[in-house]
């Protein structure tokens, strides 16, 4: 898998290498931007600002692949999920590990490789506290 950065993601994958995520806000709408751009989505104002976000968030929705195309073909069965971060915005990503996934689990991002040649992309895993207050 290629990675194409541009000037608006560069900021974005300089944060994954140093193992954070980072997130553009609008500081006229105040509002979280994500993916990356050159204006915010909600206002259209070019006043974006980059922010370390917390990694954390809550899974809003999810699915496992069974089947995938090309390279991804030998990583089945994966997990993909929308995530609710704490810090605002939504985004699909990967669950990495062995935690159960359900709608409203707990998330803490980690980067990962998804194969030797990948680059390091944001995935997320099943917070274990969150396990055990769901069995509970």
């Amino acid at each position: 898998m290629e990675l194409t950065i541009t000037p608006e993601t560069r900021l974005f994958w300089d944060g994954i290498a140093a193992g954070e995520l980072r997130m553009q806000r609008c500081e006229n709408c105040m509002r979280a931007v994500f993916y990356p751009r050159s204006h915010c989505p909600h206002c259209h104002s070019d006043d974006l600002r980059w922010h370390v976000v917390s990694g954390q968030g809550t899974v809003h929705a999810y699915t496992v692949a069974h089947r995938a195309p090309g390279e991804f073909a030998e990583q089945t069965p994966f997990t993909l999920a929308l995530i609710d971060l704490d810090d605002g915005p939504r985004m699909l990503t990967r669950i990495v590990g062995d935690g159960r996934v359900t709608i409203g689990a707990r998330v803490t991002l980690e980067i990962a490789r998804l194969s030797p040649d990948s680059p390091e992309l944001p995935c997320f895993r099943v917070t274990p506290s969150a396990v055990h207050d769901r069995k509970k």
